[in-house]
């Protein structure tokens, strides 16, 4: 994905993405001066809007110089330019549930179920908003012609994997998902040019997938990225990146947010692969569904 001069993503998709997602996206990669700038954005973007620069930068103690950088960071071109956007973002602000999102011990089961169906739709709607068209429609190419495709991913991020191999071994696409990391080298060794790596990671910084898209790479195959973070160290170097937009909150470990979004990802990347040759999916799928009919309860 092309950049800015600062790191900061730079292509027609993601400058037509909401502002305070992209800020989210990048937020990992800010210094801590610009990072205290995203904390006063994120937490009230209208009142931010509101700020001049030098009230901007007083309120993050910091300086306008690093205020400057933070916009350039967001590919924008000034400071002028960031409270149009933060004001454009508040005249659309997205119903929040009462007392946020993040699970509190006095909680009743409907404020449980209200905050998980908040961050799952807001997950799925902002995942979509933001994913990359081009992209998306270039990797399914590739994808659809491999001879071989290989994904990489552990802990939540295998689920998703795991998910994603099903769907393409099931529509004629030999697939490997490989959440075992000794697999995974050996198996991305084996790979060569006409072949596809993925790796899923929502941080993008989990050592073992990035250890196997880049082995994949040195063999030839193309490698695309599935994250949360555009300049993340999973998204160095690959030849496709397919962004997420999920909020997670204290409960990060449960890994509830990023895996819906990134399933998300994965449900469109396989219809996108599949409308490629719809004559032979639908007869793979009718075949495969005709296979496993006995094995269901018709009483």
């Amino acid at each position: 994905m092309p950049k800015t001069e600062d790191g900061a993503p730079a292509t027609a998709a993601a400058m037509s993405t909401s502002l305070l997602i992209r800020l989210r996206g990048i937020k990992p990669s800010l210094s801590p001066a610009e990072d205290r700038v995203a904390d006063i954005v994120l937490a009230d973007a209208r009142r931010a809007a509101g700020l001049t620069i030098s009230e901007l930068a007083a309120a993050a103690r910091t300086s306008e110089t690093t205020v400057l950088r933070f916009c350039r960071r967001l590919g924008l071109p000034g400071y002028p330019r960031l409270r149009l956007a933060l004001a454009e973002e508040s005249a659309h602000p997205r119903t929040l549930v009462q007392g946020g999102t993040d699970i509190s011990a006095s909680d009743t089961i409907d404020d449980i179920i209200a905050k998980v169906a908040f961050t799952d739709a807001s997950a799925v709607e902002e995942t979509a908003q933001q994913l990359d068209r081009e992209a998306l429609a270039a990797a399914a190419a590739v994808i659809a012609k491999a001879g071989r495709v290989d994904i990489y991913g552990v802990a939540a991020s295998a689920v998703v994997g795991v998910d994603l191999q099903q769907k393409l071994h099931r529509i004629g696409i030999v697939a490997f998902a490989w959440n075992d990391p000794h697999l995974a080298l050996t198996s991305a060794t084996l790979l060569g040019a006409g072949d596809i790596a993925i790796g899923i990671s929502h941080s993008g910084t989990t050592t073992e997938t990035i250890e196997a898209l880049a082995a994949a790479r040195s063999t030839g195959a193309k490698t695309l990225a599935i994250t949360n973070f555009p300049l993340s160290r999973l998204a160095e170097g690959v030849d496709f990146l397919l962004t997420t937009a999920a909020r997670e909150t204290s409960l990060r470990s449960g890994a509830t947010a990023s895996r819906i979004a990134a399933l998300t990802v994965v449900d469109c990347l396989y219809i996108a692969v599949a409308q490629r040759n719809l004559r032979r999916v639908r007869k793979a799928v009718a075949e495969t569904r005709e296979a496993v009919a006995g094995h269901h309860v018709t009483d």
